[in-house]
């Protein structure tokens, strides 16, 4: 969409001079949301986007906490140790990690209505896939499906709600930010508890269906409720579009990180030619993007925005911590201390209902550097503790650890995703926020790569406490880079200023 400055407040129009606004603005006539009949004014946020947007968003962290409690009953069914079932974990990442920067910019040249649509068609061809599978091979092909799938919802939700700040007027749309990352929490809560219950009902496959219905409501909700139009470029068609895919960036960025991650999973000498591959790679990439004309991630852009590349750094770090506890602790719970995967599930929730809570009373507050300072913090005091844990240790201890971390998982992430808004280029929004969700998800790999080192054959305590002292060091060092970053404490500044200029997102 075109970019609207900044105006002052206007006066009221009548019914015919609203209708020569909004067609100025670059809307169509039937693009404002409806609440009860009543038109949404022109210059609120519409409304009717949040429901796709939040859904869309939400495919990925869904299906994420919910594996956390399927992977001992599929390492069971198919004979698979740890190492071998986090093959599950990575190979969705994986995939992701790829797609995500990949789909961003797509929606970036085409807006986000097909990609979306697209990409939630994938995530139910996964679903069925997944809930058929006859082997551990096919169920890691679903997962890569489920991974390129759920890549679209959160660029495309990132991209709506820039180009609905531009059209309104309203450069700090902080309720909807919170509302999605709320959202993403939320769905956190379900997942492990839904994920047990599902296993008791209809055993491990069912967690796989879930995504069938889930995808039916995605692909409803874009038609819709998506708006059409793409947007704008230079010769107005398709071809100007196109040419604007840099294909060579993409397969390399693709080569670096497949070579990465096979090596991550089984370091080992006789695999010395992947770091060499991932290396060449990477070299190759960074060349290639540095003289490309149109790059698919714009390295002269990233590296004159040194606040966004730490951004990124922290987004690594912050999930590393993240997923090596859902995962690794998750399996300890059923395999050290002998819990079920229903009772399992039911641990995690002190984690997500004080994400949730963390982030609705935070999240309208512009504060980004304390935000993330704290998190830090809760990360190392929640480590800590989780050297106390032991195959006898009362469910007391379980919900404490899981409860601490509630505190940093609902702080950085908002902060993050925060922090990207403020900092990323605007016309690259979607490209940037999948960049965001890239290095999160690299950090995922990583955190698939400790446990299965940390877990050769099965999650006990010692490999628990071995994957801690790891967790220790990477909260240490994000809480380093935190501190050392100044260019924090004026986002928050300029995001409070806007705040008091600017009127309330939606009436």
């Amino acid at each position: 969409m075109p970019e609207t400055p900044n105006r002052p407040p206007e006066p009221a129009r009548s019914a015919n001079g609203t209708a020569l606004v909004r067609m100025a603005r670059g809307l169509r006539p039937g693009r404002l949301g409806r609440r009860g009949g009543a038109a949404t004014p022109a210059d609120a946020f519409d409304r009717r986007l949040l429901a796709p947007m939040m859904l869309g968003s939400v495919l990925n962290p869904v299906n994420s906490s919910i594996i956390s409690v399927s992977l001992v009953p599929i390492g069971a069914a198919f004979g698979a140790p740890p190492s071998g079932t986090a093959w599950l974990i990575s190979a969705l990442y994986l995939a992701t990690a790829i797609g995500q920067p990949v789909v961003g910019r797509l929606i970036d040249l085409f807006g986000p209505r097909r990609l979306f649509l697209i990409g939630t068609a994938l995530t139910g061809v996964a679903g069925v896939i997944g809930m058929l599978a006859p082997n551990l091979g096919t169920l890691i092909a679903a997962r890569v499906i489920l991974g390129f799938g759920t890549c679209a919802g959160y660029p495309a939700s990132m991209y709506l709600i820039r180009s609905e700040a531009r059209r309104t007027g309203h450069q700090s749309p902080a309720g909807v930010l919170t509302a999605l990352a709320v959202t993403n929490q939320t769905i956190a809560v379900i997942g492990p508890s839904l994920g047990g219950v599902l296993i008791a009902v209809g055993g491990w496959r069912a967690t796989l269906a879930v995504n069938i219905p889930l995808a039916v409501a995605g692909i409803l909700l874009g038609l819709l409720r998506l708006p059409r139009t793409a947007p704008p470029r230079p010769d107005g068609g398709r071809r100007a579009a196109v040419a604007g895919l840099d294909l060579p960036g993409m397969g390399l960025f693709a080569a670096m990180l497949v070579s990465l991650l096979l090596f991550l999973m089984h370091p080992h000498a006789a695999a010395w030619y992947l770091p060499v591959i991932t290396v060449a790679a990477g070299a190759a990439f960074t060349w290639r993007e540095l003289r490309a004309e149109r790059a698919f991630i714009d390295l002269r852009v990233l590296g004159g925005n040194r606040p966004l590349l730490l951004t990124y750094a922290r987004a690594l770090l912050a999930y590393v911590v993240s997923y090596a506890l859902l995962y690794g602790f998750t399996q300890w719970a059923e395999e050290g201390r002998g819990l079920s995967a229903s009772q399992a599930g039911l641990v995690q929730l002190p984690l997500f209902a004080t994400a949730i809570l963390v982030s609705t009373t935070t999240g309208r507050r512009p504060e980004i550097r304390g935000k993330l300072i704290v998190g830090a913090t809760g990360q190392l005091a929640a480590g800590a503790l989780m050297l106390a844990l032991a195959p006898r240790s009362p469910i007391l201890l379980l919900l404490a650890v899981t409860f601490l971390f509630g505190i940093p998982q609902g702080l950085n992430s908002l902060a993050l995703q925060n922090a990207v808004y403020h900092q990323a280029d605007a016309e690259r929004m979607g490209s940037s926020a999948g960049l965001l969700r890239t290095f999160g998800y690299l950090g995922a790999i990583v955190a698939s790569a400790a446990n299965g080192a940390v877990f050769p054959h099965r999650a006990d305590t010692p490999g628990l406490h071995h994957l801690t002292l790891f967790l220790l060091g990477v909260s240490a060092l994000f809480l380093v880079l935190t501190l050392a970053d100044r260019s924090l404490g004026r986002i928050g500044a300029e995001a409070a200023e806007e705040g008091k200029q600017a009127e309330p997102v939606s009436r």
